[in-house]
């Protein structure tokens, strides 16, 4: 067992091991969050016994924490709730209500503790933006509309946890025997005087301030920090939580100019600082805590993998969305949440859990996170493959896009177009224009809608549903161009035309050279590769501008 002298060598030790835990992680296409968590076992007491500044390493884990709930305030924006749209808002609450209720039952019939088991419940609603966002944003699909659906939810679930922080950071250490009505006034005062105070000075003061402060990016990014940890002290301090008074910060500058590029500027700084609150919550793990909740963790990690989709596409098949939307927003949230780590700290902290429940939430959270990364990843994969079954989830009258785009289809088209996104809608604008007449077919009701408002033939529908090929003239049409992500779909969408006996050509977008090689050798007259198309002719633009 080595022990370094100095805390330099030390942090600088357990960096080094994160760095290599982390490239295996990543490796294994695993996030970081569960890296630093494995490291935080390694080099705590169960394993190479290499912490011993212990409150340095606690004291980045609290900044970490105060950075993360100073970031989120800076999104909480006061139109964020219409941005995310209905569906959004009512399959997240549905979710939550649902997912809090089964998983208290399921952690009592576990034998947990009411409180504990709250806890808990509290642990297993919430899922994970930080690792949703990433991963859709590896895929390119944050625009797509089961990923705007998706992070819409993550938002009315971020202001739901905040609340909870709000509450038990409010009632503080002893909400078991907690005088409700009399603490509710106190905390309501205090409440309202922080409150006030901090209005009076993101009213009066805190604009001109930043203002002043913008000339010198360094200078209005250190004032962010040294406000969201001033007022994380000031809550600490009031009674509440630090995580209160960051929140709290945060939705001070959430109203001004600066909050996306502070947001943007302080999202290194806040990983770097995470990285020492799961290093710590590793640290903290007790391995015969963990052998004894394998149990109830491994069958509290099925609920949250399988449960919480299911309940996601049930809500979202009843609103009328269609099988392949409902599951692929589903399965993206079949994870447990960084603030259910936070949760289990708070909790933790204010002697509400023992170390034996957090140790649960975080094997929970080790086993939901690790595998629904690959639920995330081969999202259409799982939903072509899991398809025959999944239309029980679907409404036969698909109420919010039942009147969207046109009822049929034109008679006479020459292309459809599966897709209409950006590269697609421009495909069908260009061959419109010269003179083709072009079906375009899509599964966001948004933009069908749209499309259809400003002049393109239009029809809402999945290309995985067979019947939605009854109302497209596919006997007149000359070619079938798929612009839709993946070569999955591809492949499900080749399969679907020559079960209809399409006796047209079919073009298929690929953005790989590997994957254009197997998309032509299983039928495709045609594979674009949008990215090199696009390179391909900006390079003959800018040749014949410097010819000229």
């Amino acid at each position: 067992m080595p022990y370094f002298e100095h805390i330099f060598t030390e942090v600088a030790a357990i960096l080094a091991v994160a760095s290599l835990v982390g490239a295996i992680c990543l490796w294994l296409r695993q996030p970081l969050i569960s890296a630093f968590i494995l490291v935080g076992v390694l080099v705590g007491p169960v394993g190479l016994e290499w912490v011993h500044a212990h409150d340095q390493v606690e004291l980045f884990a609290e900044l970490g924490v105060s950075v993360l709930l100073f970031v989120v305030g800076l999104k909480l924006d006061p139109g964020l709730i219409r941005t995310v749209g209905m569906v959004s808002v009512i399959v997240a609450i549905g979710q939550i209500v649902l997912t809090a209720i089964l998983g208290y039952a399921l952690a009592l019939a576990f034998g947990l503790e009411a409180f504990a088991a709250f806890y808990v419940a509290a642990a297993l609603t919430f899922s994970s933006t930080i690792i949703i966002v990433k991963l859709l944003s590896d895929k390119r699909e944050i625009d797509a509309l089961y990923g705007r659906i998706a992070i819409g939810v993550l938002i009315v679930q971020d202001i739901v946890v905040v609340l909870l922080i709000l509450l038990l950071g409010a009632y503080g250490t002893d909400i078991p025997n907690v005088n409700f009505v009399l603490e509710s006034l106190k905390v309501l005062a205090k409440g309202t005087g922080f409150l006030v105070l901090v209005g009076l000075v993101t009213r009066f003061v805190l604009p001109l301030l930043l203002h002043s402060l913008a000339r010198s990016p360094e200078l209005i990014v250190l004032f962010a920090i040294a406000w969201a940890i001033g007022l994380a002290s000031l809550g600490v301090a009031l009674g509440f939580s630090q995580e209160v008074g960051a929140l709290v910060a945060g939705i001070s500058i959430a109203a001004t100019p600066y909050r996306a590029s502070l947001a943007a500027r302080l999202v290194t700084l806040r990983d770097f600082l995470l990285l020492f609150f799961f290093i710590n919550l590793g640290v903290k793990i007790d391995v015969a805590h963990l052998a004894t909740a394998m149990v109830p963790a491994i069958v509290m990690s099925l609920f949250v993998l399988i449960g919480k989709p299911l309940m996601v596409m049930t809500l979202m098949g009843r609103m009328g969305y269609v099988r392949q939307t409902s599951s692929m927003t589903g399965l993206t949230l079949g994870q447990i949440s960084e603030f259910s780590f936070i949760l289990a700290a708070l909790g933790f902290s204010m002697g509400h859990i023992g170390e034996e429940t957090v140790g649960l939430i975080t094997l929970i959270g080790l086993i939901t996170i690790g595998l629904s990364t690959y639920m995330i990843l081969y999202t259409y994969r799982i939903t072509s493959w899991l398809s025959p079954v999944l239309g029980i989830f679907e409404r036969k009258i698909r109420h919010p896009e039942e009147n969207l785009g046109d009822k049929t289809a034109a008679r006479y088209v020459d292309v459809v177009i599966f897709g209409l996104g950006r590269y697609g809608r421009n495909i069908a604008r260009e061959l419109s224009d010269r003179g083709f007449k072009v079906l375009g077919v899509d599964f966001d009701p948004e933009v069908v809608n749209y499309w259809h408002r400003h002049g393109l033939s239009t029809l809402y529908g999945d290309a995985e549903d067979p019947e939605l090929f009854h109302s497209i003239p596919l006997r007149q049409a000359k070619w079938v161009i798929n612009t839709v992500r993946g070569q999955d779909q591809c492949l499900v969408l080749l399969h679907t035309l020559k079960q209809q006996g399409f006796k047209g050509r079919i073009a298929l977008t690929a953005h790989t050279l590997n994957d254009k090689a197997a998309l032509m050798n299983v039928g495709a007259d045609l594979v674009l590769l949008p990215f090199r198309d696009a390179a391909r002719e900006a390079a003959d633009s800018l040749k014949e501008n410097m010819q000229a």
